[in-house]
């Protein structure tokens, strides 16, 4: 009995050794069948075994080892926007250098359905070349992230690039990770050296570095990259002209900070810099701006970067402080100039040297831009430096050499998705603001509702917003697509960082999950919806340019609402047997042309788009009404709503039409009850209720009202009773005469003298 546990424990042992192995190796063989080794490595003719951890495979030439390949999702997480990983084959050589990548695997839906996969593929080729454990060369990594497709792109670039330092540094290849004992020891500024300088004086000492750029060394630089897009668009105007001239200084060196700053405005400085930090003043001049316009929108400087060793760093809005002028003499004035701190956790050595990297872009049709990048060295002279110290003894303690391999390695960078939400503080802040704002709306609906045009202003207003800002600009268009992934994820692997990937669209869930458990979907459907908002608008224009307008007769359009919920129950059951397949379906969702990508796109998607637009000049919301599978999806759970707080008159429905013909979407039926499947929450019908003009019930009670106040005014009360009088006219004159009383009357009167 005992030799017969032993033996079923030992097998249990070697089948759990076994599937350990089969994880270890990952997916990585599953893919080598549908690629070349040259497809990975062009000095490569074949695949070796695949092992390792990371596991990855050999690449040989003629049997000899040339460099690795590796599955990205197979050494770090690589799942995409979709909730399922973005599978791309990397190869390295023994230098540490990107050899090729090719996608294998995603189920990306905007590419699946709304960007070319050419696109996608063209900015990973972006990586061939770089030497990933030395981020100082100037084409460090593409910049060319496709428009419509930020989250997939961003996640692409993260897994790209930390698995293949994973995969160099676990076979040592190219630097490796360095011994720390036998580096050199940094130097540090001396502080105690301080002084003023002149502008000129910075400018030959080294203190200060230019970049400067013409029209004409733009056009080579685009030249050098062999984009043909770009090189057919060269710059217009002088050749010799300014493009961007910059000045870049490391500000916290005493002498250097106090020249350019002046002493009050360099104290200041010191005393909010932390121990560690550094501070890099930067100038521009020019038509190109350093600043560009991506901080504004997402708080991070997306056109400047500073490079030192394998270290990269990147600022965004809190780091940056705004300087009025350059106070070193004979320093000219300068459009731009600021202040640039280095964030908590970076570390930049200012005793070696480091390079401040620009980016440029051209754009290359109506979402397309093309980048390229320049920059200029920096170090810090001489003089302001500390005297490198003596070298420190090699130290071969285990436990202190694997501190040093540690710190070498650096420490975790935070996961994409929390480097996302950091670097889009704005955009969540207005996002946050909107939905607040619409609260209230809803909240003081009664109040807003009695004043007509005020709360026209408010939601064209509120529409306009939706459409410009969260759609066109910030392309947080929600999509049956999204519900489909989170369902399917449900399935699976269901991690809440696949959707926090997109701050704006998961914000936005959140919020409208709220919001169907209060009103139903209208708060989606009627004003945060930019499709919505672009129907409305329409149809806006088209009855002010008096286009004729079709009401749907009830009984056929009873019939016709049916279709979204239809198409919707289809997509969802589709999505169960193949995602892929129900994403591509998800294409009678117009949203992707019409938001994302703002019609640039083939023909035949723009004409469907059109079409789905057109017969909303004469029929509001024809979209929403009959077709949209998200609004069906959102309108399934609308009868759990909490609060009803659309108020109606007895009267409604019975004999009063009013409300039910004036209804956008038709959601009132003809007995006068609301549906509320239907019902965006327009509030059309609530400014009615109020609208003693056009709603008979008010409109009763008005002229009771008025009857009322009308009969309490002075001028309609009776007048008092007047004694009669005779008229007695002599000659055709009048004469008044004192009619006698009566003889009773007389004598009680004579009774009452006496």
């Amino acid at each position: 009995m005992a030799r017969c546990l032993v033996a079923a424990l030992i097998l249990i042992v070697a089948v759990l050794g076994l599937s350990c192995e089969a994880i270890a190796a990952g997916r990585l063989g599953e893919f080598l069948g549908r690629i070349k080794a040259s497809d990975i490595d062009a000095a490569a003719d074949r695949f070796g075994e695949v092992g390792g951890n990371p596991p990855a495979v050999k690449l040989l030439k003629d049997g000899q080892l040339v460099g690795y390949a590796f599955l990205t999702n197979d050494v770090v997480d690589s799942t995409g926007y979709s909730g399922k990983p973005i599978n791309i084959v990397v190869g390295i050589d023994l230098d540490g250098k990107i050899t090729g990548a090719k996608l294998v695997e995603h189920h990306e839906p905007i590419v699946l359905v709304g960007i070319p996969q050419a696109k996608i593929e063209h900015y990973i080729d972006g990586f061939v070349g770089r030497r990933v454990l030395d981020p100082s060369e100037e084409s460090r990594m593409p910049v060319d992230i496709v428009s419509g497709a930020t989250v997939t792109m961003m996640v692409i670039a993260d897994s790209m690039t930390q698995s293949a330092v994973k995969i160099a540094r676990s076979r040592n290849l190219g630097a490796g990770v360095a011994d720390v004992a036998s580096q050199p020891a940094r130097r540090t500024v001396d502080q105690t050296i301080s002084g003023v300088e002149s502008w000129q004086a910075l400018l030959g000492d080294g203190s200060v570095r230019r970049l400067a750029i013409t029209n004409k060394d733009l056009d080579d630089l685009f030249q050098r990259t062999g984009n043909a897009a770009a090189i057919a668009r060269p710059q217009t105007g002088d050749p010799n002209a300014s493009f961007v001239n910059i000045y870049v200084a490391l500000a916290s060196v005493p002498t250097i900070g106090r020249s350019l700053l002046g002493d009050a405005e360099y104290d200041r400085l010191r005393r909010d810099l932390k121990p560690g930090q550094q501070a890099i003043l930067v100038a521009g001049d020019g038509p190109y701006s350093f600043r560009g316009s991506g901080y504004v929108r997402g708080g991070i400087f997306d056109r400047i970067e500073v490079i030192q060793s394998e270290s990269s760093i990147r600022f965004r809005d809190r780091n940056y402080r705004r300087i009025g002028a350059v106070s070193a003499a004979g320093a000219p004035d300068f459009p731009e100039i600021g202040v640039f701190v280095t964030p908590d956790g970076s570390d930049l050595g200012p005793g070696a040297p480091w390079r401040f990297q620009l980016l440029v872009q051209r754009a290359t049709g109506a979402l397309d831009k093309a980048f390229v990048t320049t920059g200029l060295d920096y170090s810090t002279p001489e003089k302001f430096l500390t005297a490198p110290p003596a070298a420190a003894p090699l130290v071969t303690s285990p436990a202190l050499s694997a501190a040093a391999q540690t710190a070498a390695t650096g420490e975790a960078e935070p996961p994409l998705w929390q480097r996302m939400w950091q670097a889009r503080k704005l955009d969540i802040a207005v996002m946050l603001a909107a939905i607040g704002v619409l609260t209230a709306i809803f909240f003081f609906q009664d109040f807003l509702v009695k004043w007509p045009r005020a709360f026209e202003r408010i939601r064209l207003g509120y529409l306009a917003f939706t459409l410009v800002w969260l759609g066109w600009y910030e392309h947080a268009q929600l999509s049956v697509v999204n519900i489909l992934t989170f369902f399917n994820s449900l399935r699976g692997d269901f991690r809440w960082e696949y959707f926090l990937r997109d701050p704006l669209v998961f914000i936005l869930w959140s919020a409208i999950a709220a919001a169907l458990l209060f009103w139903g979907r209208g708060a989606y459907c009627g004003w945060l919806c930019p499709f919505g908002a672009l129907q409305e608008w329409t149809n806006r224009v088209a009855r002010w340019l008096h286009v004729p307008q079709v009401r749907v007769p009830f009984w056929l359009h009873q019939r016709l609402w049916p279709f979204k919920y239809i198409i919707f129950l289809a997509l969802f059951g589709l999505s169960f047997g193949s995602l892929g397949l129900a994403e591509e379906m998800a294409e009678v969702e117009p949203f992707k042309t019409a938001i994302i990508l703002h019609f640039a796109r083939e023909w035949w998607f723009v004409l469907f788009a059109v079409g789905c637009l057109a017969p909303g000049l004469f029929i509001e919301r024809f979209y929403c009404r009959y077709v949209c599978p998200l609004g069906g999806a959102l309108a399934v759970p609308a009868r759990l709503r909490m609060f009803d707080w659309l108020k109606r008159y007895k009267e409604c429905g019975s004999p009063c039409q009013r409300c039910a013909n004036d209804c956008p979407v038709q959601a009132i039926h003809p007995e006068g009850t609301i549906n509320p499947n239907e019902c965006i929450q327009c509030l059309n019908c609530q400014v009615l209720y109020h609208d003693d003009q056009r709603c008979p019930v008010v409109i009763q009670k008005r002229i009771k009202r008025e009857k009322f106040l009308a009969l309490q005014s002075p001028s309609m009360l009776p007048e008092p009773k007047r004694k009669p009088r005779v008229l007695v006219t002599v000659n055709g004159r009048e004469q008044s005469v004192e009619r006698k009383p009566a003889a009773s009357q007389a004598a009680s009167t004579e009774g009452e003298n006496q």
